[in-house]
C-alpha cells in the first residue's frame, strides 16, 4: 500500500508540474506549435535517465525509483518511460524490437488517436 500511495503522490506532483510547466513554457512563445508539451517531454526524458542512471548505481531504492519514475515521471510525461523503454532495447542490443516499437508506438498511437475523435465525431 505504501508503494501505490507514493507513485499515487508522485503522479499527482507530476501531472501539476506538466501542466505548470507547460503554459510557463508555451506563453514564452507567440507559437501554435506545442513548445510547451516538447519541453515537458524532453525534461521528462532527461530526468527518467537521471533517475535510471542513479538507480543503476544503486543510489536510488526501489521505492524512490517508483515514485521517481512511475510517479512523479509518469504524471510528468509517459514519452519518458517510452524513451527509456526503447533505450534499454537497444542497449540490449533488440533493435528490431527496439525500431517496431517506435513504429507501432506513433503510428498506432496516431491511428487510435484518429479513431478515437472519429469515434465521438459520428456519435
Amino acid at each position: 500500500m505504501k508503494i501505490l500511495l507514493a507513485i499515487g503522490f508522485g503522479s499527482f506532483l507530476g501531472g501539476i508540474s506538466r501542466y505548470l510547466i507547460t503554459l510557463f513554457i508555451q506563453n514564452k512563445f507567440l507559437s501554435t506549435f506545442p513548445y510547451g508539451t516538447l519541453g515537458v517531454n524532453i525534461i521528462g526524458c532527461f530526468l527518467i535517465g537521471i533517475v535510471y542512471g542513479l538507480n543503476t548505481r544503486g543510489i536510488v531504492n526501489i521505492e524512490w525509483r517508483l515514485f521517481l519514475a512511475t510517479g512523479f515521471l509518469g504524471g510528468f510525461t509517459t514519452f519518458s518511460s517510452f524513451s527509456n523503454e526503447t533505450i534499454s532495447l537497444l542497449r540490449d542490443a533488440q533493435y528490431w524490437q527496439a525500431f517496431s516499437y517506435i513504429a507501432v508506438s506513433v503510428l498506432i498511437g496516431l491511428a487510435a488517436t484518429f479513431g478515437g475523435i472519429s469515434l465521438i465525431k459520428h456519435l
